[in-house]
């Protein structure tokens, strides 16, 4: 910033030039003190002339004091320049006040020192001063002290002494501190410039400063700035006449006694403290009808100053010393009489400022006895300065933090919080005013958590008026969206801690419940609609709109907010993962109420620690509801991924989940399960909560399961168990009825996984919970005996494995880890169905089972005896199977018959002699069918056909199914195609002429392929096997076992009762569609008249079958087998 010239620099040249004249024959460069006086009217009044009248109260406008500035500085860096020896060719190219400070004559420190004494300039002048080394401020200091002490020296002389320390002491203004285009900045880097080469400015700044008659000395004492103020005052005495100057002098060095040596950090007080102080000093400057905030300010920065530790560091004085100067001063003024203050002349602000300075060093120097006699005499000091205190009422106080508030003035945030919270001062229309004007300085979240404090307590008064506190929330809920996200939430858990209601938690006026309740629905509706749709991609800017619109009316009413959350990710779809995102964005909402976290309760079956907000919501949401699968399925995904835990600081790659896995199954699952008996309870949605939650990463210990009540949790999932056994049979009353297959493979996954969680911490902590673990065990040898095996990560090494005895007729089990149970229901001849129902439970058994199997299998007789009683344990166990369990057992199937322990007599029924084939390679895919054929005709039986209801049928077919699905992918994986793509391509049904006929085909076709996803078959994909396939056996042989194949499934598919057979006739069609494929692929693999004989074996095959539309579907497929050979 270059400095342009003007009218008001022609001005201040031309009064400079005239001070010039009238010191003649002497000039400026050399007047006295005493000459001023005389000479330096002109330039006092160019001052005033260029700068204007002062406004109302003495305040200078801001022009005025831009160009009190420019003046203080010119002059200063005019006497830097002739200090300096600047070279003028380089000061105009380098300093930007080149122009105005050349056109002033040569001048002394005189004239700044008086100049600024003239005009009331100390503030400058101390701010130029800040911006200067250390050292340096020591010497400027020191001439400031004997030019005040020079004659003539007058009271005015010590009150501007007094002025610039104090100044000292407040410091720079903020508001220039940052700056960096200010004038203080500018004469920085000129005084930088211009003695660059002298850093410390020892060396030569001693020589220059004698130019000025100046008797400076080298030692400590220049950079001690306590030092020079405390002599230069004590230097001084005499010139003190009066009682406020007296007081001013004492208050002053007490002040910097204080800040220099007996505090070590800011003594931070409490708002109200601040607010009292700063009324009295209005109260007693008599400024109650002239507030500005000017005066708060400066009030402000006298405090600020009394209580900061002092950046001017004493390097030779030491406290005692400081102190006995002072204590001699007012030993020496009260002798003169000057003390009193009897006199209604002496201004109160003085005498409160006096005591308040007092009061701080005597209880800093309470413990110290050295400082007795200093002592006393302050004590007697501060009683002689009993005066009435000064009214100080709320209107004063509102006022005052009303002004601190809309200018932004120092702490205005505290001031804010104060505001907020004064109810007594909350019914006045300035205060609402005010709120309403200054919103930006409330956006914190302590001084809203103030304003929600009071606007509760006028909402819930009976004579509120319901019009300003519809305004006062709409104030409170405006300020509450101007906050960042991270202050939203924590306004949002101080809200919680006051209320879950938040606003609401008292009844109001039903106008002010009206119109949340508008605000509320219209914010979810806009949600919804804009972006919670089961299709909607949302994004980044519609979730932060999303979050803004929950956590504003959450503030107000969090409970509500929570409610209407929780109601659209039910029952709007597709919500549920907009509103988990929402709430992940707002974790301040997580209100944890009861007993504390992770404490595991074993003292009950379950008692709950405590809910949060959240479901306690939920719950209510859901209530008694009968909700549809959707949105089940909507409730479940939900709570889901509210478990998940999500990045709350990328930053710091923190983590946190919005429901604890504990918190969700202590409050949905544990009060489900211990209700077992009562049917009307959805059992498996627990079961797939409690499942998703184990599935949720966890610490590695102690594992949040133990707050849960891991053993009466494990027993009642074990009873579960033992009752869903037999899935099929009618349940005894009282008896919770899994309903599905799949409802048993859940409850199986979750039994295991929650039983490895127990068993490593009771593995970790045996001692802890041996009790636990033996109640266990005994509250389960009351069920069935296979739970004991699902909780063997439990157990460990602590118990045998407990089988029925007649097992252990049939394997060779060690004594040291199994013993036998005498079970009625396993009597003579079982031990194989148990053995059966061992080799289902898992992989590590069924491999134990299988190696410890007591077989000779060079004994034919044995053989067939173990084969006919398999035959018969078989029938017994499919029906119960889950499709895992059927898996395994399939495996234990394909080795008893490959390792030759398994005999199964294989005869043609359905062919009139045997073609001339190698069938050797498919001899276990043959016999694993043909032993199927046999179990399905005895359960088909006169004697088995009424032993399971549709149910078990159904569960039957869809094993079966899945069977004849593993054998088709075991041969087609013996066979290699030279064009599988052409296998690939006609692999699928394709019967467009049936489709016509019947609309239904199609969703049969659809129904075998959701069907054929969901079994799930262990073998890998028909493309795979086609291209891995080893060439062991020719095509014609695939064929001859596809033959097989669908006669079984048909002759299964026609004694099946209940016409349960749908899987079977969408087996049938695959296995038509893979025979087409086969033909296509390898044309020499049937002739025509073979082909004409497959056709017409097949249809009269198909004829056997009840169901008309089937019938027909399949005769179609069978028509389309022509060969298409040569």
């Amino acid at each position: 910033m270059t400095l342009i010239m003007n009218k008001d620099s022609a001005i201040l040249q031309g009064a400079f030039l005239q001070a010039e004249k009238l010191c003649l024959p002497s000039s400026l460069s050399s007047i006295h003190k005493v000459d001023w006086i005389r000479v330096g009217s002109p330039i006092v009044l160019a001052v005033r002339e260029i700068c204007g009248p002062d406004e109302p109260g003495g305040r200078s406008n801001f022009q005025a004091l831009s160009w009190k500035k420019r003046i203080v500085c010119v002059v200063w860096l005019k006497l830097l320049s002739r200090e300096a020896q600047e070279d003028v060719e380089k000061a105009w190219r380098e300093n930007p006040f080149f122009c105005l400070q050349n056109g002033l004559p040569e001048m002394n420190h005189v004239v700044l020192l008086e100049l600024v004494k003239s005009t009331a300039a100390a503030r400058i002048f101390v701010h130029f001063l800040l911006h200067l080394p250390q050292p340096r401020i020591g010497a400027e200091l020191a001439r400031l002290a004997e030019h005040v002490r020079s004659d003539p020296a007058r009271e005015e002389d010590v009150r501007f002494f007094l002025e610039v320390w104090w100044e000292l002491w407040k410091g720079r203004d903020e508001l220039n501190a940052g700056n960096e285009e200010s004038i203080e900045k500018m004469f920085a880097n000129q005084f930088s410039r211009l003695f660059s080469g002298c850093p410390s400015l020892t060396p030569n700044a001693a020589k220059r400063l004698k130019l000025d008659s100046v008797d400076m000395t080298a030692s400590s004492a220049n950079t001690d700035i306590l030092h020079i103020f405390l002599h230069a005052l004590k230097d001084m005495t005499d010139l003190v006449s009066s009682t406020d100057v007296c007081f001013q002098s004492l208050s002053i060095s007490l002040d910097a006694l204080y800040t220099s040596f007996l505090i070590k950090e800011e003594v931070v007080l409490p708002v109200t403290e601040k607010l009292d102080y700063l009324c009295e000093v209005i109260c007693c400057r008599g400024d109650n009808e002239m507030l500005s905030p000017e005066l708060i300010q400066d009030a402000q920065r006298d405090l600020w100053a009394s209580l900061s530790p002092s950046q001017f560091k004493p390097s030779g004085m030491k406290v005692f010393e400081a102190l006995k100067i002072i204590t001699d001063l007012t030993q020496l003024w009260k002798d003169k009489g000057l003390l009193t203050v009897s006199s209604h002349l002496i201004p109160r602000y003085s005498v409160f400022h006096l005591q308040r300075s007092i009061q701080r060093v005597l209880t800093a120097l309470d413990e110290s006895p050295e400082t007795v006699t200093e002592k006393n005499t302050l004590r007697d000091l501060l009683k002689s300065l009993d005066l009435p205190t000064a009214e100080n009422t709320p209107e004063l106080q509102a006022q005052v933090t009303a002004i601190i508030i809309t200018h932004l003035l120092q702490d205005y945030e505290s001031f804010a919080e104060l505001f907020a919270g004064q109810t007594s001062w909350a019914r006045s229309e300035s205060w609402v005013n005010c709120l309403e004007k200054n919103q930006a300085a409330f956006c914190h979240h302590r001084a809203l958590l103030s304003l929600s404090t009071t606007l509760m307590s006028l909402v819930h008064t009976e004579s509120s008026d319901v019009s300003q506190c519809r305004k006062l929330m709409k104030i409170t809920a405006d300020i509450f969206s101007a906050l960042s996200l991270e202050d939203k939430n924590q306004a949002l858990a101080a809200m919680l801690v006051l209320s879950s209601r938040g606003l609401f938690r008292r009844p109001v006026p039903s106008a002010v419940t009206e119109g949340f309740e508008q605000e509320l629905n219209m914010a979810f509706n806009c949600i919804i609609q804009g972006g919670g749709g089961a299709s909607a991609v949302v994004s980044q800017g519609n979730l932060t709109t999303a979050v803004s619109l929950v956590a504003r009316v959450a503030f107000q009413n969090p409970e509500a907010a929570l409610k209407a959350c929780c109601h659209s990710a039910v029952f709007n779809k597709g919500a549920f993962s907009l509103m988990a995102k929402i709430l992940h964005q707002l974790p301040g909402l997580q209100d944890q109420r009861g007993g504390k976290e992770g404490e595991p309760k074993n003292d009950g079956l379950f008692s709950l620690s405590g809910r949060s907000l959240l479901c306690r919501c939920l719950q209510e949401t859901v209530g008694n509801k009968s909700m549809s699968a959707s949105e089940k399925e909507q409730l479940l995904r939900f709570l889901g991924l509210l478990m998940t835990s999500n990045v709350i600081k990328e930053e710091e790659e923190q983590k946190q989940s919005f429901l604890s896995p504990q918190e969700v199954v202590n409050t949905f699952v544990l009060p489900n399960l211990s209700a077992v008996g009562d049917d009307s309870l959805d059992i498996e949605f627990s079961l797939q909560l409690l499942h998703a939650a184990l599935s949720v990463e966890a610490a590695s210990s102690p594992h949040w399961v133990l707050g849960c009540s891991p053993f009466p949790l494990l027993f009642v999932l074990a009873q579960l168990y033992s009752q869903a056994y037999r899935c099929w049979e009618e349940p005894p009353e009282g008896v919770v009825h899994l309903r599905s297959m799949d409802t048993k493979e859940l409850l199986v996954s979750v039994l295991t996984t929650l039983g490895q969680v127990v068993g490593a911490e009771v593995e970790a902590t045996p001692s802890r919970w041996s009790r636990a673990l033996f109640w266990l065990h005994n509250k389960t040898e009351e069920l069935d005996w296979t739970v004991q095996f699902h909780l063997k990560a439990v157990w460990g090494q602590h118990f045998k494995n407990e089988v029925p005895s007649s097992m252990l007729e049939v394997c060779d089990l060690p004594e040291q880890e199994w013993t036998g149970l005498d079970l009625p229901e396993y009597g003579q001849g079982t031990g194989l169905l148990a053995w059966m129902e061992c080799c289902s439970l898992s992989d590590s058994l069924r491999s134990t089972m299988l190696s410890c199997l007591s077989l000779d299998r060079h004994r034919p007789d044995h053989v067939s005896m173990f084969s006919k009683g398999l035959l018969v344990a078989l029938t017994q166990t499919l029906p119960w199977c889950s499709v895992s369990q059927w898996a395994r057992l399939l495996g234990v199937l394909r080795e008893l018959i490959a390792s030759a322990r398994l005999n199964v007599p294989f005869s043609l029924e359905y062919v009139d002699y045997l073609p001339l084939l190698d069938l050797r390679q498919f001899s276990c895919e043959l016999r694993l069918s043909v032993l199927l054929l046999r179990v399905l005709q005895f359960l088909c039986g006169s004697s088995c056909s009424n032993w399971l209801f549709c149910d078990g049928w159904a569960h039957i077919c869809r094993l079966y199914a899945y069977t004849v699905r593993d054998i088709m992918n075991c041969v087609k994986a013996k066979l290699s195609l030279h064009s599988p793509s052409a296998v690939t391509a006609s692999a699928a049904p394709n019967t467009p002429d049936s489709t016509d006929l019947n609309p239904s085909v199609k969703a049969a076709k659809i129904d075998h392929d959701s069907v054929k996803d969901a079994e799930d078959s262990p073998q890998e994909s028909e493309d795979a096997h086609m291209e891995a396939g080893v060439h062991t056996a020719p095509s014609q042989e695939v064929l001859f076992v596809l033959s097989q194949l669908f006669c079984h499934v048909q002759h299964i598919q026609v004694m099946m009762p209940g016409g349960q057979s749908e899987p079977l006739f969408l087996c049938s069609l695959e296995i038509l569609s893979h025979y087409e494929a086969i033909m296509a692929a390898f044309p020499d693999s049937c002739s025509h008249v073979e082909s004409d004989n497959t056709r017409h074996f097949f249809s009269t095959i198909t004829d056997n079958l009840n169901n008309q539309h089937m019938k027909a579907v399949l005769k179609q497929k069978i028509a389309q087998l022509v060969s298409s050979a040569a």
